[in-house]
């Protein structure tokens, strides 16, 4: 057993980096076991509702061009008051031909891989760049990706950002170049309040915001029947625009009219669209939405929406060198889509094209006694080395 690769494992799924804690402890561990290897390392600290958070980049290698980019996100997502945990999530729990704790396949895993990897990694050999880039709040919309993306070139000066990045998202070692862009947003209904006893003097937010969910789901089925031949192999499950109606909330008592009524929505558009067109159509129809409630038609509701959250589809070409890199490191034979998203989508804006691949089995992913097979995690080291070897160390 590799006790190294082990104990890396352990001591990060034991920082507590769910998305609303800081992680520049557990971001200070990996730059500390990395820095004696010979890694140039920086950390870029941001702040992020209110908490510090930071994104950590190592590189090693000469100050040349292409090179490789492996990238992986710190942060958790919660798991207190998660129904179903039998174990302590941030305990590492190897029991049989699993290995427990939140995180281990989504994606601390992957990074302990890494750090393991580069602990025999031999910098004399290399020709390229290889970087490490581990970044913060990426479960709660890619925030960190967004902050250190089109800082890369500042932060490593001299050495060329490479223009190929490996995420180890979970795809149990599969390949994949694409998922679709994320959008949320926010509706609110702002009615009339008073005394339920005279509904007609008011307006009722929440009975408008009926008509709203109402016109939002036929567009969900409009959206639902539209299926482009091009994505059909690339997202087989859901091959056009999906939509979710998330939370709502509204009302003070019951014997009030809802003065207030609010909704929050997501939806993912394939990556061959602006990420906003369906935010962008929901609002027209909702302008032109009759604002009265059932009860009179002496007044009428306002209709707000705002965008909250835009994170970047991700669409990358076949045929690249780290594609066929994979393909023959892990045995895949195709590269599809995966129905995330990742820091993929904001790495494209900065010139750089993401493949993502690792151990973990995206079903583990955010379950209560999430776990990763010990096959997967042991043999990864070992896969990164070849990766490494053949992009940053080969002559070709």
């Amino acid at each position: 057993m590799n006790e190294y690769l082990y104990e890396v494992a352990k001591r990060l799924v034991a920082f507590d980096t769910v998305s609303a804690k800081s992680d520049r402890n557990a971001m200070e561990y990996i730059a500390a076991e990395l820095a004696p290897r010979g890694f140039k390392t920086a950390i870029q600290p941001i702040e992020l509702f209110g908490v510090s958070q930071a994104n950590l980049v190592a590189w090693i290698g000469p100050p040349r061009t292409d090179g490789l980019i492996i990238s992986g996100h710190i942060d958790v997502v919660p798991f207190d008051g998660q129904p179903g945990w039998e174990r302590e999530p941030l305990k590492l729990e190897p029991a049989g031909d699993k290995i427990y704790g939140r995180g281990t396949t989504d994606m601390k895993g992957f990074i302990a891989q890494c750090i393991d990897a580069s602990r025999t990694l031999d910098p004399s050999r290399l020709k390229r760049p290889l970087v490490f880039v581990f970044t913060a709040s990426e479960e709660v919309g890619c925030l960190g990706a967004k902050s250190v993306a089109p800082a890369l070139k500042q932060i490593l000066g001299e050495t060329p950002v490479p223009r190929l990045a490996w995420i180890g998202e979970p795809t149990s070692w599969q390949v994949s170049l694409a998922h679709k862009s994320i959008v949320s947003f926010g509706i609110t209904v702002r009615g009339i309040g008073g005394h339920s006893g005279a509904p007609g003097r008011g307006v009722n937010a929440i009975a408008v915001m009926a008509r709203v969910i109402e016109t939002i789901g036929r567009y969900q089925q409009e959206l639902a029947a539209r299926r482009p031949a091009e994505y059909a192999k690339i997202f087989p499950d859901a091959p056009h625009d999906v939509l979710n109606l998330g939370t709502v909330h509204g009302g003070i008592a019951l014997n009030m009219i809802a003065e207030e009524c609010t909704l929050r929505v997501s939806y993912r558009s394939l990556p061959n669209a602006d990420p906003l067109d369906v935010y962008n159509e929901i609002q027209r129809r909702l302008l032109a939405l009759d604002g009265h409630d059932y009860a009179g038609r002496e007044h009428r509701a306002k209709i707000e929406l705002a965008v909250l959250n835009v994170v970047p589809p991700l669409d990358s070409p076949h045929g690249t060198a780290l594609e066929a890199t994979l393909f023959d490191v892990t045995g895949a034979k195709s590269a599809g889509g995966v129905l995330y998203a990742t820091d993929g989508g904001w790495f494209t804006g900065s010139g750089i094209t993401s493949l993502i691949c690792g151990p973990g089995d995206l079903e583990q992913a955010h379950q209560p006694n999430e776990h990763i097979r010990r096959d997967a995690f042991e043999r990864g080291p070992a896969m990164i080395h070849k990766v490494v070897d053949r992009l940053c160390a080969s002559s070709s």
